[in-house]
């Protein structure tokens, strides 16, 4: 028999595999968190149809709004690239990496399995102490362990402090202003020829604004960048000089007549 949570699993276990292998594959940062992203909501809806309030909430207010934030606003301050996870820091961090993946693996495996197979002793009278298994995580976590509680998140906060100090980068060389870098144009433009303005817009040429017709530069020339590549493959390119030989002619004919009057 179909129930809520069995839909819940079916549909949204392969969306948590794909975004987990995403997460891992990826080659950009940012991407590699929004699939930790997917992974996290998912998680957290099924939590809601376990019947487990609490831990929906803590789901996406912590981890997904609070803790997944937190690793996106590192990655922008920070700003890593591509290029920087391929740098191993530490020597050997790959085999470690590996190790310690294979032995949470197989600690989630035993956990998983002691729950499902076993039977805890206590729990029924934990949960039932204070009223109830949300009620008994609250006492727990805001009587008794307070300030355990409050000191794990100071440190969270001081450990994703401190990695912003250590890989803060110092800008070594003045920032350019709109000035310098229209300095820097003009230069160019008189050592390799490059036109200082900006590239031209796919289609200008006269009076057309096909995207099919290339784009002229100021010295009379056809721009390769004005027309996608798309479109150069397919052959659907119009030859500029198909449509620049009957404005000379006309100029031409006018010329010769006004000579002859």
């Amino acid at each position: 028999m179909l129930t809520a949570a069995s839909v819940a699993f079916w549909l949204l276990a392969p969306v948590m595999i794909l975004g987990a292998l995403g997460m891992i594959l990826s080659r950009k940062p940012v991407h590699s968190a929004l699939c930790l992203a997917t992974v996290m909501i998912s998680l957290a809806v099924q939590y809601a149809a376990q019947d487990a309030p609490f831990l929906f909430a803590v789901q996406i207010i912590v981890y997904t709004g609070a803790i997944l934030m937190l690793f996106l606003f590192v990655l922008m301050l920070v700003g890593v690239d591509t290029a920087d996870s391929l740098v191993e820091t530490i020597k050997g961090q790959r085999a470690l990496a590996v190790i310690a993946g294979v032995g949470f693996g197989v600690l989630l495996v035993f956990a998983v399995g002691n729950a499902v197979v076993g039977s805890p002793i206590g729990l029924v009278g934990a949960n039932s102490e204070d009223g109830g298994n949300v009620q008994g995580i609250a006492a727990l976590l805001f009587n008794r362990y307070v300030f355990v509680f409050e000191a794990t998140s100071a440190l969270l906060i001081t450990a994703a402090v401190g990695a912003m100090v250590l890989a803060h980068r110092e800008r070594l060389t003045p920032k350019l202003t709109q000035a310098d870098l229209a300095a820097e144009r003009l230069r160019r433009y008189a050592e390799t020829g490059q036109h200082p303005g900006p590239l031209p817009t796919p289609g200008v040429f006269a009076r057309h604004n096909a995207v099919d017709t290339p784009a002229l530069l100021p010295d009379g020339s056809v721009s390769e960048l004005s027309v996608s590549a798309t479109l150069r493959a397919r052959g659907a390119i119009l030859n500029s000089d198909d449509l620049t030989k009957p404005i000379l002619d006309t100029t031409r004919s006018l010329t010769q007549g006004e000579e002859d009057k």
